[in-house]
């Protein structure tokens, strides 16, 4: 059997299939590479109009889920699409309810500042009006009038009484007294009752006529007190209306487009009036809570609370890294004052679904699970198509406290979750809604084929990162050993990673390098340079355990034969960095049942697929050599100084090659190592990690022993399209120095390994007698005959024995 040639050892980048000398002559790509399925789900779901159309994009981190999501917004958001700004201000009439203005984007900013000049005049003319000449002589002379008025009537009454002998006297503040007069002094008690009857009868008529007349003159002065206040309101109003209503009556000309404004100034205008000492008291607590708020001082009552803010033809695109529920949502702040706690519209603060209202809010799913009560109010936010500001803490306790209620804003809003496919199949699985309310999955892949075209197509967007990250332009050779390494990241040879995040590293580490050179341009050498900084970093552990090959701690062979020993191939993974390692897989077999012991399974080391692996070779065993006869011959298998969890069914043809050499006796080659996993039928499967198990034995080789010439490793023939061996392994190759070979079927591996020919049936099922199988077969039918022997023994020293 021929080992491997060259070329399929390692796939290289032909520099005529780059027609460029640098990415500078590269247009950079405005999309990301190879994500047409996902583009095509997002470009969808954007366009569609109705509700529940929002975005799941499935994929493990670094694929660019997220960047290609801002490219795609970036250059396909529908511009016509009007946006608004939206604002809070104070409801006169229900406070704890502050009402929503809806204004077209941009105008929002405009009525605030319109306010702040309004206001801004008023803090100025009203205590100026209000405390001038002319006002305050108006004023009084109106408090005459009325003052004036209710003296006379009194008097009246006064009169009428001095008549009668009795005296009218104030007790209190609109409080009246009637009192029976002796001369100058009024009665006491005891004059009064020394009094004669018919006097004291008189005196309590007459006292009774004047408290009727008193009271209805009370009642006369009651009504010129509400008359009076009317007509000092009336006064206020004409006063006000000179100072503000040009300006009112300006600004409502000014938005009359839009009823719900001009509805709030029309009430500012009626408000004004009620609530004048805000403006001619100096409010301390006005003056604390704006300086608390970091606001202006101003009348906080009639201000105007922008929440949201958009530029003109500029939808929304958010991106809430830390999506909590105040973050999401938005929130009420308070402001302490002298030990109150405090509240308004003004302090209402908005969250990313207002920011994002009328356009598109992108998150990760993970970080929205992650927080309390963020997934449920994200979902009756999306059913309600509404935003309500809810304080979260009156959603975890059940004592109310009080504070206001703004009014809920209408939410049109596309909502882009980001998150790997366990987190998707989770809330598939588990919650109802989440189908429903995200209805497209942007499903991204982790590579794309490799041609001469997505060749081109790859070394644009590397161009586009080198013009993004602000890096050196690279070389058509450096483009070339950076799209090798991505199909060896990619682990196939038509194959190129689309993991974006790491080719980005890539480039940033070998730009660093090429700085360092003082060259101008990224080159392969550069590249090369970051590959090796990049796993000297990782490679610790790895180096760990080559020492304990060198120093002869771990036992592995790389020369000579031996029955019933394979060096079989495994892949360690130490956190993003993988290696493979030689581990040595023994069999012995011993007179019993047939069956096959997996010692790792039995002392709980083996995985379920390893402990499958073990049952495909008992089952491939028992169909080639005990169909008629049972097999006498019992073996136990097991991974050498392994002292950890195996898993996996690679080995199992290491595995299966140990227990036919120690069936047979034939000894097994020690220097070439095999992986690989078969079915039933003897075919051979593919495996993973082919690349790092290679080059594993072949540093293994180089550390025991030194490079022989005869040493190499096995592979299934289906993974030869995804070797993209390290250039040192290739060079040995070249030099004929190591050697890789493809197997198809057990038989051919069995060939390479034992040095003798499998043996294939004939019409009677018997094999030839040299070859593996042959040997197998007749020492087993030795065993049934030593058996039959034993048997017609016993049975003629007891034949009741059946």
């Amino acid at each position: 059997m021929k080992s491997l040639p060259l070329h399929q050892l390692y796939k290289s980048c032909v520099l005529k299939d780059l027609p460029f000398k640098t990415t500078r002559q590269l247009e950079p790509l405005s999309e990301i590479v190879g994500q047409n399925r996902a583009q095509e789900a997002v470009r969808f779901a954007l366009a569609m109009p109705h509700g529940g159309y929002n975005v799941y994009a499935v994929g493990r981190n670094g694929l660019g889920k997220r960047t290609m999501m801002l490219r795609y917004l970036e250059h396909h958001v529908d511009t016509d699409q009007q946006t608004h700004d939206w604002c809070y201000v104070a409801n006169f009439e229900e406070p704890r309810n502050p009402k929503l203005l809806k204004l077209p984007s941009g105008m929002g900013t405009e009525l605030k500042q319109d306010m702040e000049k309004l206001m801004s005049r008023l803090v100025k003319m009203i205590p100026q009006t209000f405390e001038g000449d002319n006002f305050l002589e108006r004023a009084e002379s109106l408090k005459d009038e009325y003052g004036k008025k209710q003296e006379d009537e009194l008097e009246k009454v006064a009169e009428q009484a001095k008549r009668k002998k009795v005296r009218l006297t104030v007790t209190t503040p609109g409080g009246y007294r009637l009192v029976a007069m002796n001369g100058e002094e009024p009665h006491t008690a005891e004059t009064f009752q020394e009094l004669s009857e018919e006097q004291r009868q008189k005196f309590e008529e007459v006292i009774t006529k004047l408290e009727k007349k008193l009271r209805q003159a009370v009642r006369k002065l009651a009504d010129w007190e509400q008359e009076y206040a009317e007509k000092q309101q009336a006064l206020n109003q004409e006063t006000l209306e000179a100072i503000s209503g040009h300006q009112i009556d300006e600004l409502t000309e000014k938005y009359k487009d839009l009823p719900d404004v001009v509805a709030h100034l029309e009430a500012i205008r009626g408000d004004l009036a009620e609530n004048l000492d805000i403006f001619l008291d100096d409010d301390d607590e006005q003056a604390a809570i704006a300086y608390a708020s970091l606001e202006k001082k101003m009348p906080r009552r009639y201000l105007v609370n922008v929440v949201v803010h958009q530029k003109n033809n500029e939808v929304p695109v958010v991106v809430e890294d830390n999506p909590t529920y105040h973050n999401l949502f938005g929130y009420v702040e308070n402001v302490t004052y002298k030990g109150t706690v405090f509240t308004d519209f003004s302090l209402i603060r908005p969250g990313s679904l207002h920011k994002a209202n009328g356009g598109y809010l992108l998150m990760d799913a993970i970080k929205v699970l992650e927080q309390s009560f963020v997934w449920d109010g994200l979902k009756r936010a999306l059913r309600s198509r509404s935003i309500q500001i809810n304080s979260l803490e009156r959603e975890l306790t059940l004592s109310g406290t009080i504070s206001i209620e703004p009014e809920a804003v209408p939410l049109d809003v596309k909502i882009v979750l980001f998150g790997d496919r366990e987190t998707w199949m989770l809330l598939q699985e588990h919650d109802p809604e989440f189908a429903e309310l995200f209805r497209v999955t942007a499903d991204f892949e982790n590579e794309m084929y490799r041609s001469d075209d997505s060749q081109m197509l790859y070394a644009k967007f590397i161009a586009s990162l080198v013009v993004e990250k602000e890096l050196l332009h690279c070389t058509n050779k450096g483009v070339a050993r950076i799209i090798e390494h991505s199909a060896r990241m990619a682990e196939h040879q038509d194959r190129l990673s689309l993991h974006a995040a790491d080719i980005a590293n890539l480039l940033r580490e070998s730009d660093f390098w090429a700085r360092q050179a003082g060259a101008k341009l990224i080159s392969e050498v550069h590249v090369e340079r970051a590959l090796e900084s990049a796993k000297y970093r990782s490679s610790r552990i790895r180096d760990q355990f080559y020492d304990s090959i060198r120093d002869g701690s771990t036992l592995v062979s790389t020369t000579g034969t031996c029955v019933g020993q394979v060096n079989a191939l495994s892949v360690l993974s130490t956190g993003g960095f993988e290696f493979g390692l030689s581990n040595r897989v023994t069999a012995t077999c011993y007179y019993g049942d047939g069956g096959v012991m997996d010692i790792e399974r039995d002392v709980k080391l083996g995985g379920n697929l390893h402990s499958k692996g073990v049952m495909i070779i008992s089952s491939w065993l028992a169909s080639h050599f005990s169909v008629d006869d049972p097999m006498h011959l019992s073996a136990s298998l097991t991974f050498e100084q392994n002292y950890g969890e195996v898993d996996g069914d690679s080995a199992s043809l290491a595995e299966l090659v140990a227990l036919l050499s120690s069936l047979s006796g034939v000894p097994v080659r020690q220097d070439m190592a095999i992986t690989g996993s078969f079915n039933q039928f003897g075919q051979v499967q593919p495996i993973g990690g082919v690349n790092e198990k290679v080059e594993g034995f072949f540093a293994t080789c180089e550390l025991k022993d030194g490079l022989t010439g005869t040493q190499g490793v096995i592979i299934p023939h289906t993974n030869v399209q995804n070797l993209m061996l390290d250039m040192e392994v290739v060079k040995a190759c070249r030099a004929g120095e190591f050697s890789v070979y493809p197997v198809a079927t057990v038989e051919e591996a069995i060939t390479l390994l034992l040095g003798k020919p499998a043996g294939k049936a004939d019409a009677k099922g018997r094999y030839p007698k040299q070859s593996v199988f042959g040997i197998i077969q007749q020492r087993l039918e030795k065993m049934r005959e030593h058996e039959r022997q034993e048997h017609a023994r016993d049975e003629h020293k007891d034949p009741s024995i059946h």
